[in-house]
């Protein structure tokens, strides 16, 4: 037992140190920002899909009520919006390369970091007030052709998916995304500073 216990001592003790060049780090920052815009832009792409499925259905079914018409454009006019948001935040890690201009591409990564903090703050309750807003005057036509039954699960379910994406889901996606594109900063401020010094 007494040998177990030096070997641990002697484990703890000892301590390695792992260093990186600096080309192996960008290598690895440039796959992670690869991940970054390949994860915006299915976003982006997701965002614009919906928005062709709901004015599809706009265009291929008949409503009469003028407040479906325009539960629909509030709905059609909100993912616009945010998608253009989208879009404008993508081409910030997208348009410049990192070996080309580091300090330009550290701002635009601080810049888009700002910009998804809002987005996933005040932008977001804008985004699920007019979303919500969309969808009542959507539902006063539609729930009209309903059982109770049907009423109540199709306001329930809508009601709980709502509360789920602004709660449990918008915080879980905000905590990965923020730390996710913190770490990149600092990684390549690291990489500016061994780039830098002799």
């Amino acid at each position: 037992m007494q040998a177990f216990d030096q070997i641990q001592e002697l484990w703890q003790k000892h301590k390695v140190e792992v260093k990186f060049s600096a080309d192996e780090m960008l290598q690895q920052a440039k796959k992670e920002v690869n991940g970054l815009k390949f994860k915006s832009a299915l976003n982006i792409i997701g965002m614009a899909v919906s928005c062709i499925a709901i004015a599809a259905l706009w265009l291929f079914f008949h409503f009469d009520s003028w407040t479906t018409h325009l539960g629909i454009s509030i709905t059609i006019i909100t993912i616009g919006v945010y998608t253009l948001i989208l879009y404008r935040d993508y081409r910030l890690i997208a348009k410049a390369d990192f070996t080309a201009h580091p300090q330009e591409y550290l701002n635009n990564l601080k810049t888009y970091q700002l910009n998804r903090f809002k987005l996933y703050n005040s932008l977001y309750w804008f985004y699920t007030i007019a979303l919500s807003t969309g969808i009542i005057f959507y539902f006063i036509e539609i729930l009209s052709y309903l059982n109770m039954i049907q009423k109540v699960g199709a306001i329930g379910f809508t009601f709980i998916w709502i509360l789920f994406c602004s709660t449990i889901l918008r915080k879980a996606v905000m905590e990965r995304e923020k730390e996710r594109i913190s770490l990149l900063i600092e990684k390549f401020e690291r990489i500016s500073q061994q780039i830098s010094t002799p």
